[in-house]
């Protein structure tokens, strides 16, 4: 018989390319199980989840307001709807196991599996847990995580140091540096910073590269891709037509040949390849790609997290030196001259990447998939 496995998470990059790599990796040890996802409507996972090949329903389930209290009515209603949709895909479905990644789908998908007996592997990705995953750990037969220290949240006995699962093609397909370098248009002798604020964009990162704008046309020495956010691009691309007088034309501005400007970076490998240096918000997924990828980094956490937990992971990092952090609230002020400082230090790049190759934990989605296989036959 075919395993049958439900794989539930979403919302953000950070949830959904791990969901995939976990769904990926099972395939491969048994190519021919059956994988639904069970995602939130209206959430990049229902585009992603069908891009990669596999099905997913989606649930009309949203996050708490944990400002405004009485607006939680509508997503107890919705809860409630969702949870008894989940009992139905199951009954429908019959998977042997279910998997978590976080987000919102998986807090009722998960609680449904387990009421009606199946099986529940629940995987956090982050330093310091979340409430959904934490409420879960009671009912759950394994719990994979990406750090040490994590029995503060779960039982002992249950938790896996796995790791997080990253996009697989960034580990097969290491990209050439000259080429890659190439392929943004940029001389191949300079140093390159990459900006991302994940797969949406985030505002203060965006703020403050156009905060840094004079300074961005200084040094011409350094070269910049900036990864704006689809919500972003609009807004950023008037503001370099107002200060140049120039269209951003395949993401190059005529005057400014150090700039790479776009929405979102499909080919994240070469844009790996080609820097220097990063700056990052501190989502767990991608300081695991930093880390498999030796890159120096220098990470400014989102305050919008739940518990502050991207701060939580830049610490880890920061704590032994694998990583430079800047508080959201001072990145508009420091965050560019920090980052012009230590690309331009080689001995400092080098310690930075060496450190935080000592943290890289190769062959999560590997070692999960296992996992999940092992309940099925428990």
């Amino acid at each position: 018989m075919e395993p049958r496995i439900i794989i539930s998470g979403g919302g953000t990059g950070g949830h959904i390319f791990p969901a995939i790599s976990i769904a990926n990796a099972i395939k491969e040890l048994r190519p021919e199980a059956e994988i639904l996802f069970v995602g939130a409507e209206g959430r990049m996972e229902m585009q992603r989840v069908p891009d990669a090949g596999y099905k997913i329903i989606g649930l009309p389930v949203a996050g708490f307001d944990r400002k405004k209290l009485l607006n939680n009515f509508s997503v107890l209603v919705k809860l409630a709807k969702s949870l008894w949709m989940t009992r139905k895909i199951i009954k429908d479905f019959k998977p042997q196991v279910a998997v978590g990644v976080g987000g919102f789908a998986s807090g009722p998908t998960l609680k449904a599996a387990s009421k009606m007996g199946i099986p529940i592997l629940i995987q956090e990705q982050n330093s310091f847990a979340g409430v959904t995953n934490k409420l879960l750990a009671k009912s759950a037969s394994k719990i994979c995580v990406a750090y040490e220290g994590m029995e503060n949240f779960f039982p002992a006995d249950k938790i896996i140091l796995t790791g997080n699962p990253v996009r697989q093609n960034l580990l097969t397909h290491q990209a050439n540096h000259d080429e890659a370098m190439r392929s943004f248009g940029f001389d191949v002798a300079k140093k390159t910073i990459l900006i991302v604020g994940g797969s949406l964009g985030a505002r203060t990162i965006n703020d403050t590269m156009k905060a840094a704008f004079e300074s961005i046309k200084e040094n011409q020495d350094i070269q910049f891709i900036w990864q704006t956010g689809k919500i972003y691009i609009e807004e950023v691309e008037a503001f370099i037509k107002e200060k140049t007088g120039e269209e951003v034309k395949d993401h190059r501005v005529p005057s400014l040949p150090n700039l790479f400007i776009t929405e979102f970076i499909k080919n994240m490998d070469d844009a790996y390849a080609a820097a220097d240096l990063v700056i990052s918000r501190a989502g767990a997924g991608s300081i695991s790609e930093f880390c498999l990828l030796r890159k120096p980094v220098i990470l400014v956490p989102s305050p919008n997290v739940a518990e502050d937990h991207q701060t939580k992971n830049a610490l880890a990092l920061v704590s032994k030196d694998a990583a430079l952090y800047v508080k959201d609230s001072e990145a508009v002020y420091n965050l560019i001259p920090v980052a012009l400082e230590t690309v331009r230090d080689d001995e400092k790049l080098q310690n930075l990447s060496t450190n935080i190759a000592t943290l890289a934990l190769p062959d999560s989605a590997n070692i999960i998939a296992k996992e999940v296989l092992k309940l099925i036959k428990a």
